[in-house]
């Protein structure tokens, strides 16, 4: 009897533990009609981006707490009962849009903390500043209106639909410190704090970014990257 009440109590947690699993994971469009690659699955894709590439528009336009839900849908011509079809709300709209940047980046920046880790030299160092800058640009070019949107509203409150922007933010500086302070390990740069140096570099690419995204007159941007981490590193490493 006792083993079985044993089972019984492990049986009733495993519920729980399913449900919290579920609301953990990220959120996608509830809708998924017809067969992978089939005329209902493109069509549901296609509203999707059609839905996500007018709010992007209007945000990047008129800011994040000043678009409604009502305003993407009028712009898509869709009702509104369409758009709680494919999103829970205007918080999992954004998720949507930002999650493939966040994904990249924080790749990115693993890899190169990972590469840091194990160099033993400035040559070694710079090589993974440089991967990291030209996945950056990549990340740039490929989804420049959500880098953008990032860039313009993740400064702001943390709440509502900005939630997952400053998150990322924060992601992104973490990161940055850590990576930062491999760096320091093998005494490849100046003794100066990796939180102070690794938020000085983000803030200046955050800047140059937003620069090169509201096409200010600063150059060819395919030439930042190099630029830039030659700027920092000569400024950083250890004569």
């Amino acid at each position: 009897m006792a083993q079985g009440k044993g089972r019984s109590a492990e049986s009733a947690k495993e519920p729980a533990k399913g449900a919290a699993a579920r609301r953990a994971a990220p959120k996608q469009p509830r809708q998924r009609p017809g067969r992978e690659g089939g005329v209902r699955d493109l069509n549901r894709k296609e509203r999707v981006k059609s839905l996500s590439d007018a709010a992007l528009a209007l945000f990047l336009g008129r800011g994040l707490d000043v678009v409604t839900i009502d305003d993407i849908t009028q712009t898509t011509g869709v009702a509104k009962g369409t758009f709680y079809r494919y999103f829970d709300d205007k918080e999992a709209l954004v998720e949507s849009i930002i999650a493939p940047v966040r994904a990249e980046l924080l790749a990115a920046l693993n890899l190169c903390g990972r590469t840091l880790a194990g160099a033993r030299n400035v040559e070694t160092m710079f090589d993974a500043y440089r991967a990291l800058g030209a996945t950056f640009a990549g990340v740039v070019l490929t989804h420049a209106g959500a880098v953008r949107l990032y860039l313009q509203e993740s400064r702001g409150p943390a709440a509502g639909a900005r939630k997952k922007l400053v998150e990322l933010s924060l992601l992104i500086s973490r990161h940055a410190v850590e990576i930062t302070e491999k760096a320091h390990t093998h005494g490849l740069l100046k003794p100066i704090r990796p939180a102070v140096s690794a938020l000085a570099v983000v803030g200046a690419v955050e800047r140059l970014l937003y620069a090169v995204l509201s096409d200010e007159n600063i150059g060819n941007p395919l030439e930042i990257p190099e630029l830039l981490t030659t700027i920092i590193l000569d400024g950083l490493r250890k004569k």
